[in-house]
């Protein structure tokens, strides 16, 4: 009986190692493409898995990199800063040698960053600019400025008469991008806010600032903080509902809406076009959410800044690739992001609206007809 209860427990003991060393090597193998198993190549930190924008972009980069053979890894920071820097310090454990990130907080992902250029990795910064560091080695992005000028001139294009009043929403003020937008719709408004063919209805800062086209940070800042609406729908809805309980007749009518994004976008076009004394309103949008193509289809936005991220994701992991085949990816230009200038690879913006949205979005593939109702 003892011989036979040793040989158990020496049997329990095999089986338990047998079992751990199957567990490490599954949860070194989670959320890779295919790869030789030696660790990850490429790891990646998105900001939230609440936008679509983002669950799809995980999968874009999972399919990016499924016929090579080198390995990622994937991860949530769900808004969260800390969350951030504990991904990229798990990655960093794993041996990545590429990290691409969108940061949650442009600044405060300067530390993150840091301790994966501490250990040789090449930093690039995807979609969103990291600030105030030297650690970024690269930025795919979209021309921000590009997206907000597109923005405001759809505002302008559709304008008929003067004092039309003009409602300014912007996205997170802790988002280097949400400046740059701004910056990009400022420049090209102003002239319109100027002679009197818009008249600011919800921002006093943008008011004192109605003769200047060039705007500085921290001139950027103080109306950013007035109309900041933090990317949240939910804040964006309270806001909106705020300024239209806040003004008078004359500030509705006829209104033009300059929202950052597509999430935030219909927030806003829900509270507009439930106001009665709102009788026609243009409202802009970006990303082609498909819920926002739905909403332009039904008029009740007007339009979208389509960034295609199938070139985005491309432009990203093909210049992963390169470094982890020890060449210089081919970038187009540059960013000063307060340390100094980050490398830059562009990708082009398009506007889609009622009239072409079906060129731009169905017969490219981008989304399939029968997912919408009303598409011609």
């Amino acid at each position: 009986m003892k011989k036979n209860g040793k040989g158990l427990l020496l049997l329990m003991i095999l089986v338990l190692f047998a079992l751990m060393a199957a567990a490490c090597n599954s949860e070194g193998e989670e959320g890779s493409g295919s790869g030789s198993g030696s660790g990850v190549d490429v790891g990646i930190v998105l900001p939230t898995k609440d936008e679509p924008r983002w669950v799809q972009d995980e999968q874009r980069f999972k399919d990016a990199l499924s016929d090579s053979d080198y390995s990622t890894e994937i991860l949530f920071s769900q808004g969260s800063s800390a969350k951030e820097k504990e991904n990229v310090e798990a990655l960093l454990n794993k041996g990545i040698k590429v990290l691409i990130i969108t940061p949650h907080d442009g600044a405060a992902a300067a530390a993150a960053v840091e301790a994966a250029k501490k250990d040789d990795v090449t930093v690039i910064a995807y979609d969103r600019l990291i600030t105030d560091t030297d650690a970024v080695d690269y930025y795919v992005t979209f021309d921000s400025l590009a997206v907000g000028a597109a923005q405001a001139q759809y505002l302008i294009d559709n304008a008929e008469g003067s004092d039309i009043p003009l409602y300014l929403y912007a996205g997170a003020s802790s988002d280097n991008n949400a400046f740059l937008f701004f910056q990009g719709a400022w420049e090209v408004l102003q002239p319109k806010i100027a002679d009197g063919t818009f008249k600011i209805a919800n921002s006093s800062e943008a008011e004192a600032l109605s003769d200047t086209k060039e705007l500085d940070r921290d001139q950027l800042s103080k109306i950013i903080g007035q109309v900041t609406t933090n990317w949240d729908p939910n804040e964006s809805k309270n806001k909106a509902q705020t300024h239209l309980t806040s003004v008078g007749e004359d500030l509705k009518g006829d209104v033009a809406i300059l929202a950052p994004n597509d999430g935030t976008a219909r927030s806003i076009a829900d509270v507009f076009g439930s106001d009665s004394a709102v009788t026609d309103y243009t409202i802009t949008g970006q990303d082609a959410e498909k819920a926002s193509i739905q909403y332009i289809i039904d008029e009740k936005q007007s339009m979208t800044v389509f960034k295609d991220v199938r070139t985005l994701v491309q432009d990203a992991m093909g210049m992963a690739v390169e470094v982890l085949d020890g060449n210089e990816p081919e970038t187009t230009g540059s960013y000063d992001n307060g340390a100094g200038e980050v490398k830059a690879k562009q990708t082009d913006v398009i506007v889609v609206d009622k009239e072409n949205v079906k060129s731009e979005l169905i017969d490219t593939e981008y989304y399939e007809a029968s997912e919408f109702t009303g598409i011609e």
